[in-house]
């Protein structure tokens, strides 16, 4: 018999149709005269992870800052129907590298992302929201972090509730930027296994941008090698095989 947890979770289940797909078609951002994207061509369908690697400097926050037009770009990105073929507009989740919290603030998780969710002022509380928030943390085993201080998460419990705030309205698209920068390796595990879950029981795609390869190599159904422009994309062994990342990271351990 399921848990409550378990029976939660279930309830959030969109299983994946495989019939849509987001396409970046030729983006490119320069600013002034610096060209720092030029012609990147992305293809994820829902329920894959598709991850972007790549060195400092190459681009990457970059990307996902034009994806989420905070940046001019040319260029164009489609969320396409594969079944009736047709142009919807894209619903995104976003996970930043980091939030700068004051640790001082007052403000728990509810508060947080009630702030973003409600249009109604937080101290407002709404026994409704209060669930639907609580149900998309225990996404996460995080429901127990509803009541606490924003300021005094760690690292991984505030990666979690981001997560939770990001799903909330069933994106087509989950962008992630280095989420996991500077968490430890159980946070590196469960993070991970997040991403399995996600891709395995939403209808969305996920694109994230990370530095850690091994963990891309494991989870990731297909790698975005970038540097200004997009240097080879395939399966994880396509592109770790590839002289273009040789070239750019060296040999790495099997």
């Amino acid at each position: 018999m399921m848990n409550e947890i378990e029976t939660r979770k279930a309830r959030k289940l969109i299983q994946p149709c495989g019939l849509h797909c987001v396409k970046v078609k030729d983006l490119g951002v320069s600013f002034g005269s610096q060209v720092v994207l030029s012609h990147v061509d992305l293809h994820v369908h829902c329920g894959q992870m598709l991850a972007v690697i790549g060195k400092n400097g190459a681009g990457k926050t970059t990307l996902i800052r034009a994806m989420l037009e905070e940046v001019p770009h040319t260029g164009r990105v489609e969320f396409r129907s594969v079944e009736a073929g047709n142009l919807k507009k894209l619903r995104i989740g976003y996970v930043p590298q980091k939030l700068n919290i004051d640790r001082s603030t007052p403000m728990d998780v509810y508060d947080l992302i009630a702030s973003f969710k409600s249009k109604y002022p937080i101290f407002l509380r709404s026994k409704k929201l209060y669930q639907e928030i609580k149900d998309a943390l225990a996404i996460f085993q995080a429901e127990d972090l509803i009541d606490q201080p924003v300021g005094q998460l760690s690292g991984g419990q505030l990666q979690r509730v981001l997560l939770s705030m990001a799903v909330m309205d069933d994106p087509d698209l989950l962008l992630l930027d280095e989420p996991v920068a500077g968490i430890d390796q159980n946070g590196l595990d469960l993070f991970y296994k997040n991403m399995v879950y996600l891709r395995d029981h939403y209808d969305a795609a996920i694109i994230i941008i990370s530095h850690d390869l091994d963990y891309v190599k494991k989870y990731a159904d297909q790698v975005v090698l970038l540097d200004q422009t997009v240097k080879a994309h395939g399966t994880p062994k396509e592109v770790y095989d590839s002289e273009a990342f040789h070239q750019i990271f060296g040999e790495v351990e099997p």
